[in-house]
């Protein structure tokens, strides 16, 4: 509990890639074993791919789904439809990190667009757009967007599966920044195809990417083939060769701590469908790491990373077949608790 206020945790199921074909959003008390559905005013049925929580009012709610994104203003028990286009996939919604009023989400097929009042109406991004360079099963899709606060901003996104796009004007222009990546695939070990004819498919399997204000032309980016880092706004990338420190190295999240800009955190697993999954943390920006998931034993890939935003001592994160591990005293111990039987595709997990 902080300032009298109980932290809730709440995960995303999506039915993308289902064997159940059930998505759902469900809400924890921390502390609470208990996991209770969310659907009031939400879609039927659900998939969500994304959940973003007000960075000074928890009770402000977004979450992306196959139908744009939905808002709550009470902590998920009510949620509206917000004005968004119609047909929409979100996959990533982001809070500026100076300013909550300004929100941007991002879509499949690849769009971005912005809020100016913390969600409730958007305007799309004209010229946000990447070409497929790859045939794929799905259409390109915006997974993660994070802001260098500046004037202008710079914004930069993780695209599955396109690589990395970036705007350097706020928004108004975008760039790809895909290229380096596709040339770091010639490299035998960053070699892999799924779906498509090119082995540099997995290069730009791009998951999740986040910047920080102690390297603000530092850009950090996690892929199918590992952890890679831009020291020059996107134009060249090098590989942070995680696999020194970990036997896992598909990168399904990184995620910087709200409380140290030297503090990262991934979620490692062997491959999108696997049984294994691990935390990991590096205290030097990407350097160095370390497990961190003391005892955890995920079943499946871990895809998603929740930082408390006001308490450093809360971690959560999940497995994409329910398991949600946390720790409230920074890692020392870990709870594990499951979500109902049948969901197993999720996708997204936050806390506050």
């Amino acid at each position: 509990m902080i300032n009298g206020s109980p932290s809730r945790i709440f995960v995303g199921a999506g039915t993308w890639t289902s064997a159940q074909q059930r998505g759902a959003l469900l809400r924890q008390t921390a502390g609470d074993p208990q996991w209770e559905p969310l659907t009031r005013g939400l879609p039927k049925p659900v998939s969500v791919q994304a959940i973003t929580i007000h960075p000074d009012n928890p009770d402000i709610v977004l979450v992306g789904t196959q139908d744009g994104p939905y808002r709550t203003t009470d902590g998920g028990s009510t949620w509206a439809r917000t004005d968004f286009g119609a047909g929409k996939q979100v996959w990533s919604i982001t809070f500026h990190p100076r300013n909550a009023d300004v929100v941007f989400a991002g879509t499949s097929p690849v769009g971005v667009w912005r809020s100016n009042d913390a969600g409730a109406t958007w305007t799309q991004l004209a010229n946000a757009r990447q070409r497929d360079r790859l045939t794929m099963s799905f259409p390109s899709r915006v997974m993660r967007l994070a802001v260098v606060p500046g004037t202008p901003d710079q914004i930069y996104a993780a695209l599955e599966v396109a690589g990395v796009m970036r705007s350097l004007d706020g928004g108004e222009t975008w760039e790809d920044c895909a290229e380096p990546l596709v040339a770091l695939a010639d490299r035998p070990h960053l070699k892999s195809k799924l779906q498509s004819d090119s082995e540099a498919e997995g290069m730009l399997d791009a998951h999740a990417l986040t910047v920080s204000q102690a390297a603000p032309d530092t850009v950090f980016l996690a892929v199918r083939m590992g952890l890679f880092r831009s020291a020059d706004r996107g134009r060249t990338w090098e590989d942070l060769e995680v696999g020194r420190f970990s036997p896992l190295t598909y990168g399904r999240d990184i995620r910087l701590s709200p409380h140290d800009a030297s503090t990262l955190y991934a979620c490692l697993s062997p491959a999108a469908r696997s049984e294994d999954g691990s935390l990991y943390r590096s205290a030097d920006l990407g350097k160095t790491w370390q497990r961190v998931d003391r005892g955890v034993k995920a079943r499946a890939t871990m895809m998603g990373v929740a930082l408390h935003p006001r308490d450093p001592q809360q971690v959560y994160c999940a497995s994409r077949c329910g398991q949600v591990f946390g720790t409230q005293d920074g890692g020392s111990t870990w709870r594990e608790s499951l979500l109902p039987d049948g969901i197993d595709d999720v996708y997204a997990i936050a806390c506050g």
